[in-house]
């Protein structure tokens, strides 16, 4: 059991030497170090949301974009309907929206919707200077559209935005969630942007280039994460992905533990997929013109991956052989698990505090509620090694997330929610 404590010293070791760069992230960000645009001409752009039975919330986003402060004929909304048993499709025609109608069971997930979409406006002859991407539960802050077209403008093809949440204070894990994006926003997001390095797309509430895309040769960004393939792919390339942290998304989160566990699988699979389809192409370009942005992005998928589930893999081993060892043997065993334990947690707390800590005032949440849920992040952390088991060893595949909670912007800007 000695040998466990050895091991798990070693794990730990590496895990900081892989993200020991990050406290520079943190510095950077405490000083309250950030670039700041001004636009340089009014663009224009589509609009592409990709909706899997979201009647109950797609109609609050398409208002959303509408109440934007910037010049409305310079906005054209797309959704596409996907795989859609419900009234999707009516409610977002209702709005005002162009919609596409989506049928197919077998290529399934956001990056065939986003391709279909996207193949629809070409055969349409409409031309845009960029496109926004949003999920169909998201709500934009009224200056989002104004504040992304100021860092797009100065000549960033590719932008991502301040991502919030709409239903913080549900619970544990809601809350969980929403540190863990606020964290993505300001500690990672904000430094790279700062220092010059390249940013990362996560999901919603990003911009890309018309041109960009032509260059690409399309959306062709298929697997479990299609963000994160997406950054690979532009990072591998030397395309720099600039953050604008005063643009303000609100997106909705799971509240089902199960429910969380599952998409977390898929993320954790889909980055084991990314690193496996774009991984080489990053490291070459590390190799050969020394990209900290492609060892950056290396940095959060692999060891992440890699080590939780040896640790996890590797203690549950130990534990079986101990069963049948001496007590001595059983109590250096808890010891180890214990101290390696109480360390993580501190460092989760320490990450989620410096986010609460910061971004306390932009949180629709009760105060006691924040104080609690930063003392739980750790724990939703730690629950990722039980998505990163079932991403490794179970039967992961895109399956639609349920949403329900139908805001208005105004309900956001209204004060603290439960």
């Amino acid at each position: 059991m000695k040998t466990l404590s050895y091991l798990n010293f070693v794990l730990a070791a590496l895990f900081a030497a892989c993200y020991c760069y990050q406290a520079v992230y943190a510095v950077v960000r405490l000083a309250r170090k950030r670039r700041t645009y001004q636009a340089e001409k009014l663009c224009r752009y589509g609009v592409l949301i990709a909706a899997r039975n979201e009647e109950a919330v797609i109609g609050q986003l398409i208002d959303s974009i509408r109440g934007q402060d910037y010049p409305q004929d310079l906005l054209d909304i797309f959704v596409v309907a996907d795989n859609c048993t419900d009234g999707t499709a009516q409610v977002a025609r209702a709005r005002g929206a162009m919609v596409y109608e989506r049928q197919n069971k077998y290529l399934v997930g956001k990056g065939y919707a986003l391709h279909f979409l996207l193949g629809k406006i070409y055969e349409s002859g409409k031309r845009y200077d960029g496109f926004f991407v949003f999920d169909a539960d998201n709500l934009l802050d009224p200056h989002f559209v104004t504040e992304m077209n100021k860092a797009f403008s100065s000549g960033h093809r590719v932008v991502t935005s301040y991502r919030n949440s709409k239903n913080f204070g549900d619970n544990w894990i809601t809350a969980g969630y929403g540190l863990w994006f606020l964290r993505e926003s300001e500690y990672l997001n904000c430094p790279r942007d700062y220092l010059g390095t390249s940013c990362a797309v996560s999901g919603t509430g990003f911009l890309f280039s018309e041109k960009l895309l032509e260059e690409l040769g399309g959306w062709n960004y298929f697997l479990l994460t299609e963000d994160l393939e997406f950054t690979a792919d532009l990072v591998a390339r030397g395309e720099k992905v600039a953050y604008c942290g005063s643009a303000v998304l609100y997106d909705e989160q799971p509240r089902s533990f199960v429910q969380s566990i599952r998409q977390r699988s898929r993320w954790q699979r889909g980055y084991l997929q990314v690193i496996a389809k774009r991984g080489w192409s990053m490291v070459k370009t590390m190799i050969n013109s020394g990209s900290f942005a492609c060892y950056d992005m290396l940095m959060n998928t692999i060891p992440a991956v890699v080590l939780t589930v040896l640790g996890i893999l590797l203690n549950t081993v130990m534990f079986v052989v101990g069963i049948t060892s001496a007590r001595q043997e059983m109590g250096l065993f808890f010891a180890s698990v214990i101290t390696g334990g109480v360390n993580s947690y501190l460092v989760m707390l320490l990450m989620g505090g410096m986010a609460m800590l910061t971004e306390h005032k932009k949180i629709a949440c009760r105060r006691w509620k924040k104080v609690l849920y930063t003392f739980t992040f750790p724990f939703f952390v730690f629950s990722f090694g039980l998505a990163m088991l079932v991403a490794v060893f179970g039967d992961v595949t895109w399956k639609p997330i349920q949403h329900t909670v139908a805001l208005s912007i105004g309900d956001m800007e209204g004060g603290p929610r439960e």
